[in-house]
């Protein structure tokens, strides 16, 4: 399986939690709450076990909701975030307010977790994209329920390719939810996505 090494590894986290910092900002605004995000590990594992770690995460229904974009530029990746169902109708009930009957609430959820996915995945983009001195270009979001193998296969993820898994400890003020976000890299963009890690430690170090 690919891998990083300890540094780069070390420097991608520190790059997407500048990301996620970004995107916290702009949902403490949303939900009027004060919002900590933070991207404690990272991993590059298999469909298999990217869905295994989903499930495990789920309640035992095992509905994932989901919303990805599709990314070209530096590197292409079809970019993912996931929730289990039930924390996803937790979220936009913060959004909008405890008065709004269950009914609505969920015919609200599809376009509140769009706007949610389009919030943290183009902060983690755009910040790769900036850090990386590169452009990466976006899709409309597209919303997913179903189990976590079916949100991966949705999102045009294959056997042969890399889920690249980060844990998000998403932090309100009386809230606590861990989602995750999926990088699903072929191999040719995991080089890409590495290249462009060692070009960030270079300059970083005063190297480039």
């Amino acid at each position: 399986m690919f891998a990083l090494t300890e540094l780069e590894n070390d420097a991608l986290i520190e790059i997407f939690n500048i990301g996620v910092g970004q995107a916290a900002s702009s949902m403490s605004a949303i939900v009027n709450e004060t919002v900590r995000m933070s991207v404690p590990s990272v991993s590059f594992i298999n469909r298999t076990e990217a869905a295994r770690v989903l499930d495990g995460k789920a309640p035992e229904a095992g509905a994932i909701c989901g919303v990805s974009q599709h990314y070209e530029g530096a590197f292409s990746t079809e970019a993912i975030l996931m929730f289990p169902e039930d924390k996803s109708l937790e979220i936009v009930r913060l959004m909008v307010g405890e008065s709004v009957p269950l009914k609505e609430l969920t015919e609200m959820e599809q376009e509140a977790m769009c706007e949610i996915g389009n919030i943290i995945l183009n902060s983690c983009v755009g910040t790769l994209a900036n850090i990386f001195q590169r452009e990466l270009q976006g899709s409309l979001p597209q919303y997913h329920v179903g189990t976590s193998d079916e949100i991966l296969i949705a999102s045009g993820s294959q056997h042969d390719t890399v889920v690249l898994m980060l844990h998000i400890d998403f932090v309100l003020e009386k809230h606590q939810i861990h989602g995750y976000v999926a990088f699903v890299l072929d191999i040719s963009a995991l080089h890409d996505l590495k290249e462009q890690i060692n070009l960030y430690i270079a300059r970083a170090m005063g190297q480039a």
